[in-house]
């Protein structure tokens, strides 16, 4: 009788912390970061660690928008959007349709240090298959000729919109600081 009434736990994203001295919203950066870039793909062309940072954006809050308290008072339109445009980005990249979003964030950020660290061979060993097809250089390749993303953008853009307006009405103020 008790298994009836054990839930499934919610999926968790975390995007990583770079230690930096100041302290920043990740939720609020991603969402006015991935309004920004995905209204303007041609933007992170050549630059597959932005793209990669860009979709680890999306990842994280096609999470954090539908399971974080803070985002009770979002349209639920909003965070469906965000669930609803994860095939376009995965698709795009060949980035395994049942992958979990941790997973896909924990590669990115593997893409982005060796980015960092100059070393090609350690970006393309981050995205490998199954979770990355072709994988390796194929999809850096991907990352750097991003195409555009309309319901990614579309998704990012209300976000924006929908945060802009819980801040202007107060909706948990304590969180906007």
């Amino acid at each position: 009788m008790l298994a009836g009434c054990v839930t499934a736990p919610y999926p968790t994203a975390v995007l990583p912390s770079y230690g930096a001295s100041v302290t920043l919203d990740p939720a609020r950066q991603s969402i006015i970061q991935t309004a920004y870039v995905f209204a303007s793909p041609g933007s992170m062309a050549g630059r597959p660690w932005e793209a990669a940072q860009a979709i680890s954006e999306a990842e994280f809050l096609a999470v954090e928008l539908n399971y974080g308290q803070r985002w009770i008072e979002m349209s639920p339109l909003v965070k469906q959007a965000f669930v609803q445009a994860r095939p376009e980005w995965r698709g795009a990249l060949g980035i395994d349709l049942a992958a979990p979003p941790q997973a896909v964030i924990d590669a990115f950020t593997l893409l982005r240090l060796a980015y960092g660290a100059q070393d090609a061979a350690a970006a393309a060993a981050a995205l490998q298959p199954p979770l990355f097809t072709p994988g390796g250089a194929a999809t850096i390749a991907r990352l750097a000729d991003l195409p555009p993303l309309p319901r990614t953008a579309w998704a990012a853009s209300m976000a924006q919109d929908e945060m802009w307006r819980m801040q202007n009405q107060g909706s948990r103020g304590d969180d906007w600081e």
